[in-house]
């Protein structure tokens, strides 16, 4: 509105001075009204001595009312778009200022254990995009550091202290709904995620949530997410593929043999939060018992004897899946499928599973490349 003013006026004071083929020019600011508009401390005025040029102050001669209207308009279309160009600096640089950036009004406590791989696919999640956290460890014997929930496993996400979320693809998939649209609350996004009890295969009471595979957000906002005709259905595929096969054979081959058991769980003492005493018996027994366990998974999932067979040929499916065009599933940058399947394998690092991952398959460029883009800066 103010540039469209400033236009009217200087078309006005032109067709004065350009209907007036002779004049005598005495003083040139008499016959231009002093007009002047402020930008950033900036004055731009199109009157008084500061317009004034030799020339048009020289004696006149004939269609010198013309030069001066030609003189006036260049000089005022000028000034008009120094004005606007400055205005509208100001103007975006106020709405930079003024945007929130993304996840910067979140508060997120994650309730986790380091070496969970459901807890190491949220902080992928959560350092991919930026999002300031706080970690609270929980002790996996006496796991007092959560006694307030009745929810008992890990992850929890708390938000802004009020807010609980639980189950890692739904907290994932609730922040991602939060940032792509900030049409509803978190609390208004968690309701697309129903609990639900189950049973298991083995008859047991367990919780699932509706739809933790799915973004929630309008076709709009989906089209641009999701640019590819099956981009989305082929994140859902393999995050449910994380969540249900691939993750399923890290026990077994982290707990291969008496050996492998015994680094993984020194490992485990090393990074969890145990007592003295605790850490020993984990330590110990718990590695004894855990290499029991892992033969009972295998046999349950129907795993190969050579359980490393399983683990190739799941990691070589994921890299062929991704193509060779293409950096992560998602493209050129990570989508939700490229982050559970990091996270997931993430948790082997520093063990025999990992190093051998890495010789006999396909997934190392892409490995690094998720360890850069997640990478958190200090």
């Amino acid at each position: 509105m103010m540039a469209a003013a400033c236009a009217r006026t200087l078309s006005k004071v032109a067709r004065l001075v350009l209907d007036t083929p002779t004049c005598r020019v005495t003083n040139a600011a008499a016959l231009v009204p002093r007009f002047s508009m402020r930008c950033q401390g900036r004055a731009y005025g199109t009157g008084g001595a500061g317009f004034r040029s030799r020339a048009l102050l020289a004696a006149p001669t004939r269609g010198s009312g013309r030069v001066l209207g030609c003189a006036f308009l260049l000089g005022g279309g000028f000034g008009l778009y120094q004005t606007v160009k400055l205005t509208l600096q100001r103007h975006h640089a106020d709405e930079k200022s003024n945007a929130p950036e993304l996840g910067t009004d979140l508060k997120l406590t994650l309730y986790q254990y380091k070496t969970c791989p459901f807890c190491s696919k949220v902080r992928a999640f959560l350092d991919y995009h930026g999002l300031p956290y706080e970690i609270v460890e929980v002790n996996p014997v006496m796991r007092q550091e959560i006694k307030w929930s009745t929810y008992r496993k890990v992850p929890i996400l708390m938000v802004n202290g009020t807010l609980q979320l639980n189950d890692s693809s739904v907290i994932i998939s609730v922040l991602k709904t939060y940032l792509v649209s900030r049409e509803k609350t978190m609390s208004e996004i968690l309701t697309c995620y129903p609990e639900m009890k189950a049973k298991n295969d083995r008859g047991k009471d367990v919780i699932e949530f509706g739809n933790k595979y799915w973004v929630m957000v309008r076709d709009a906002d989906a089209d641009h997410l999701y640019p590819g005709k099956d981009n989305r259905k082929e994140e859902i595929k393999w995050r449910k593929w994380a969540d249900e096969w691939l993750v399923h054979l890290i026990s077994p081959n982290v707990y291969r043999t008496p050996t492998e058991a015994l680094a993984s769980f020194d490992y485990i003492v090393r990074e969890g939060k145990f007592g003295t005493f605790e850490g020993f018996f984990a330590k110990y027994f718990g590695a004894a018992a855990m290499w029991i366990i892992s033969k009972r998974l295998k046999n349950k999932h129907h795993l190969q004897d050579d359980v490393r067979q399983d683990l190739y040929k799941a990691v070589n499916d994921w890299v062929s899946a991704i193509g060779k065009n293409k950096k992560f599933m998602g493209g050129d940058q990570p989508n939700l499928a490229d982050l559970a399947v990091f996270g997931v394998l993430r948790v082997m690092e520093g063990l025999q599973a990992y190093e051998d991952m890495m010789e006999h398959t396909k997934v190392k460029n892409w490995y690094r490349r998720m360890e850069k883009a997640t990478q958190r800066e200090s």
